[in-house]
């Protein structure tokens, strides 16, 4: 149970890792994903990496502290604490996409907590990994944070170790691998996990910023994003609206975006066909792509631009997977509820945006749907506000961490029950005669 002096020497090691390594860390996820803006990187990772540091440090010290309450009325003048104590040796492993964030973002939950750590970096994101894996090991003793990097095969064997807790970042299919094998041990699991991210465009909404807001969410990294909004709930009226208004915020973001360095490529071939064999298969099932730049496919970049698709229905693989990826499809309703309805009516997803003024529709979305966040009028920024826990829920994960819901995650608050010096405790002690039973009447009604 490390004093917080160890804890906070820890994680300022950390930030002087990532304040020293930034540059070095941007051109290796750069040289990973084929291209990947260095502003993108600072924006993405480094910043909520940072904060999340400075974050822990402020209230790291008072996260730590016993909290006391008075007993139960029967039982005073007795005390209850809740002790927070260190789980032990906290497993992460990390996704390719957000490859710094999601491995620095729990981290500095579980050594705010008083743990150590394991990390298995991806083995999509090689270059990186390697420099996070010597970076790591000039900054920290091995029996503090070790880092693992290896294939498939590493991946398995790491997710069955005995951990005290375990948290995996990833897609829903190895999801349940990782479960599977940390159920051998017992060990707790945090999934983060992704899923079908809606945004709904309400009948009040400030139709421009939500399009602009939308298409900031799901182009940033490419779409390769575990919360970029993955389709779009809209008005039937406005469909068109959007595809003109959408266009025109990419030619601002991206002017000549087939060149611009600004733009991030589709990070792996496997990934890039996957995604081209996705919209190939909705246009061969009745979709419209509309696309938002000049710019055309470039497999040899891994170059995929924005594009939208309409005339979308539930039985296209679009449709069915999460796409994460720059490909948008369009879903119009006729009323909001209907499109409360459609959400609803599908596995929960991780994030949920909502474009609307209007106070009491709203109210009556947040009411009528489950997801793991939300952000109202804008996209992704849930992620990055400390105060509030990050997290799924049902098919998009379970648990969640950031700030002091990550130092609870990541912590075992032991309850502690405090007798006090004089008490009645002994009037219960058998033999049981009449005075027994006369205080376990009272204690009976009172209950």
């Amino acid at each position: 149970m490390p004093p917080w002096d160890v804890r906070a020497k820890r994680l300022r090691a950390l930030e002087t890792m990532l304040r020293e390594q930034r540059g070095a860390f941007a051109e290796a996820i750069s040289a990973d994903f084929g291209q990947r803006p260095a502003e993108e990187t600072d924006l993405l990772e480094i910043f909520p990496s940072l904060s999340g540091i400075r974050h822990a440090l402020c209230h790291g010290r008072r996260w730590m502290r016993p909290r006391g309450s008075l007993a139960g009325l029967a039982f005073l003048p007795a005390r209850n604490v809740l002790m927070p104590q260190p789980l032990g040796i906290i497993g992460i492993i990390v996704p390719w996409n957000y490859p710094l964030y999601l491995a620095i973002g729990p981290l500095v939950d579980a050594l705010v907590a008083g743990n150590r750590a394991m990390i298995k970096m991806s083995e999509y994101t090689p270059r990186f990994s390697a420099l996070f894996a010597e970076q790591m090991a000039r900054h920290f003793q091995s029996d503090e944070v070790l880092v693992v990097t290896g294939d498939a095969e590493v991946a398995q064997a790491f997710s069955a170790l005995p951990f005290d807790h375990l948290l995996f970042t990833g897609s829903t299919a190895v999801g349940h691998h990782v479960m599977r094998a940390a159920s051998t041990s017992l060990t707790p699991v945090t999934l983060e996990l992704g899923g079908k991210s809606p945004a709904i465009i309400g009948p009040g909404a400030r139709f421009d910023n939500a399009v602009e807001r939308i298409v900031f969410g799901k182009l940033v990294n490419a779409g390769q994003t575990c919360i970029a909004p993955d389709y779009v709930l809209l008005p039937r009226a406005r469909v068109a609206d959007f595809i003109a208004t959408a266009r025109r915020a990419v030619t601002q973001m991206y002017p000549q975006l087939a060149q611009s360095t600004q733009y991030a490529s589709v990070a792996s071939d496997r990934q890039y066909q996957r995604l081209v064999g996705l919209r190939d298969g909705a246009v061969a099932a009745g979709a419209q792509v509309h696309p938002l730049s000049e710019a055309t496919d470039d497999p040899a970049r891994r170059l995929l631009p924005p594009q939208l698709l309409s005339e979308v229905n539930d039985s296209m693989g679009v449709m069915q997977e999460e796409i994460f990826g720059p490909l948008l499809p369009l879903v119009p309703y006729d009323s909001l509820d209907e499109a409360i309805s459609y959400v609803a009516a599908h596995p929960h997803p991780l994030a949920l945006y909502l474009f609307e003024q209007d106070r009491t529709l709203i109210d009556r979305v947040l009411a009528r749907t489950v997801a793991g966040g939300v952000s109202l009028n804008d996209t992704l920024f849930h992620i990055a506000q400390h105060g509030l826990p990050f997290g799924g829920v049902g098919a998009s994960g379970m648990g969640g961490y950031h700030g002091e819901a990550g130092f609870r995650t990541f912590s075992h608050l032991k309850p502690v029950f405090r007798q006090a010096r004089f008490n009645g405790v002994g009037l219960l002690n058998p033999p049981y005669g009449a005075r027994f039973r006369r205080m376990l009447e009272l204690l009976l009604k009172r209950g």
